[in-house]
Formats: C-alpha cells, structure tokens, sequence
C-alpha cells in the first residue's frame, strides 16, 4: 500500500453541488484538521445552501469558474490537493446542448490540470462509470478499470475526454494525480432533475412520476457518504497514475427504483407513466469495485438501500424550502424536452 498523503489545505472545485457538497461536508466533520477551499459557479446545480452551517475557519466559498486560469492558478498556488467534482452532468441537458458540457468538462480539467502541473499540487479526478458506455441487461459481466470506454452521450463523451487528459498528464507531465469512476449516487442535495429526487419531490406535489421506455434500465446505485469516504481514500492513499472504479454492489432497475420510492412514501407500486425513451439510453451499469476494496481497504457502510432511500425520503419531505426554488423550472426544462 502506498504512503499516506496527509493534506492540509484542499480545493474543492464543484463543492456546491450534490456529490461535491456531500464531500465536503465528509471532510468536515471526518478531518477537522483540513481547510477546504470550495470553487463553484454556482450554475443551477450549485447550491450555497449545500454547504451552510460548516465552519468558517474551515470552510471557504470562492465563487467562480474552473475555466478561470487566473483565478485557478491562485487557488492552487495556496493548497496542496485539489478534488475535481465540478462538471455539467446532466444526460438530457447535454443531448440538448453539448456546449456547455465540452466547455466546463473538457476545457475546465485542462485548466485545472495545468495549475497543478504549475504547482506540484496533488490532484484527484472524479468522474463516472458511464465512460464505459453500458453493459447487456443479461450479461454477468461488470465495468472494470480494464473495461474500454465507449461513451454514449455528450456528458460521457466529455467525461471521457477528461479522463483521457489526466492520464496523458500523468505521463507527460508527471501529474501526481488519481481517477475514480463511480455509479450512480443518492442521498440529500441532489438536485431535483435526477431521477430520484424528481419521483420524490413529484409525488410530493401530487404528480404521477414518469417512467423512461420500459424502465428495465439498470442502475448501481451508492449512498454519497460512501463514494465520499472512497474518494479520500483514493487522494490520500491511492497509488499515483492509477484508476479506481468505486461501488457498492447496487444493481437495480429504474422501475424497480420508483416501484421503492412509491412503496416508501404509501403509494400504489404502479402509480405512474411512462414515456417515450431517452436517445441513447444505457440499458446497464456495474461496477466492480474489488481493485478499491483489496487494494485501499475500503467497505461501503451504507449498504442497505431501502434505509438509505428511506432517509432520503424523509431528507426531501422535510427540506422543501431547499428543493422547491428549483422544481418549477426544472418541470419546465423536462416539458420542452418532452419528458
């Protein structure tokens, strides 16, 4: 096992987002002794909210945008890890415009890599198992670090890219730098256009939730505390250069998913529609996470789902004063994508 890395000061780039804030928040209350510095436009998904209440001595918000090289470079001058969340992630806003996807995905790592090459700084790459494209409903097999990629979307495509450029950055350059590719996450904070949190907030006011194609569509699902502890694993003990795909043996279809949710909050199991399918759709996703575990020694906690949907449940029923500034229009981008 490699030598620990024991950071002091972290930037944090999309900090103010769902997987980002929840890192931050982990950092927090898990390593008091660290100084997180969170970077974050907060474009729609970025949320100050996300991060309120962390303390102030600890805890920085720079608002701003990680395509900024002038800005960056500053940042990274003073710390000494920089985690790179920050990224338009949104399937069905990308296959509706790409652009703003190649800017901040593929221009913005650039920018990001380029200060830590500057600096000497530690640099922790965060990115998706949908780099993989996807696998057959009834295949055995699961993604790997081994597996190629054969993105399907913009946003994969893009994330892809991102990869791609950390990697030749490692070995041009000497990036000290670690890439982890996880599956789908949930838990408090997410924004309202992912599937999860819409079927709740939907139900929530009285909507039928929808349904994509036959919703036999497979997703792994992880609790974002655990892709948070694996992520610090990875920066402070990960072997530099490497790839580490995080999971937490999750499978489960999106029907399956929604069929909980309506079980969850007393709803009839077939209490919703269904509509026409995404272009593209990736029918599975699945990681597999033996290289993480054997090599780190990390284990999910949170492996009970129905628990860990449970309080989610219960996160949004009782924070709507946080979700519902951007349900509306939220519904309305869906409505003019037909969805």
């Amino acid at each position: 096992m490699a030598d620990t890395f024991e950071p002091r000061n972290i930037v944090v780039t999309g900090g103010c987002g769902f997987i980002g804030s929840n890192f931050v928040r982990w950092v927090a209350r898990e390593h008091p002794e660290v100084h997180v510095t969170v970077l974050d436009k907060l474009t729609y998904a970025g949320n100050p909210a996300n991060i309120a209440g962390l303390p102030a001595d600890r805890v920085e918000l720079v608002v701003g945008d990680i395509c900024d090289a002038g800005l960056v470079d500053g940042l990274v001058a003073g710390a000494d890890a920089v985690v790179h969340y920050a990224a338009e992630s949104h399937n069905d806003n990308s296959i509706a415009d790409p652009a703003p996807f190649v800017r901040t995905n593929v221009e913005g790592t650039f920018t990001l890599i380029e200060a830590c090459r500057r600096y000497g700084v530690r640099y922790h790459h965060v990115s998706t198992d949908e780099v993989y494209g996807d696998l057959a409903l009834d295949d055995p097999a699961r993604f790997t670090e081994e597996t190629p990629y054969r993105p399907s979307s913009p946003y994969s495509s893009t994330k892809a890219a991102s990869d791609m450029l950390v990697r030749a950055w490692v070995r041009t350059y000497g990036l000290a730098a670690t890439i982890s590719n996880c599956s789908n996450n949930y838990g408090p904070y997410q924004h309202v256009e992912k599937f999860i949190p819409r079927q709740i907030t939907n139900i929530i006011d009285g909507v039928r939730p929808r349904l994509y194609g036959d919703g036999l569509n497979v997703r792994d699902w992880i609790h974002t505390e655990d892709h948070s502890s694996a992520v610090w694993a990875i920066l402070t003990r990960g072997r530099i250069g490497e790839t580490y795909l995080i999971g937490a043996d999750g499978e489960r279809s999106n029907a399956d998913v929604l069929r909980a949710i309506l079980r969850c909050m007393g709803q009839p199991e077939d209490a919703f529609d269904r509509v026409r399918d995404r272009p593209g759709h990736d029918r599975r996703y699945a990681i597999d996470p033996t290289k993480l575990r054997r090599e780190l020694g990390w284990e999910p906690k949170l492996t009970d789902f129905s628990r860990g949907l449970a309080a989610t449940v219960a996160w949004y029923c009782e924070n709507e004063d946080w979700w519902r500034p951007a349900k509306e229009a939220t519904e309305a981008r869906y409505r003019a994508q037909g969805q």
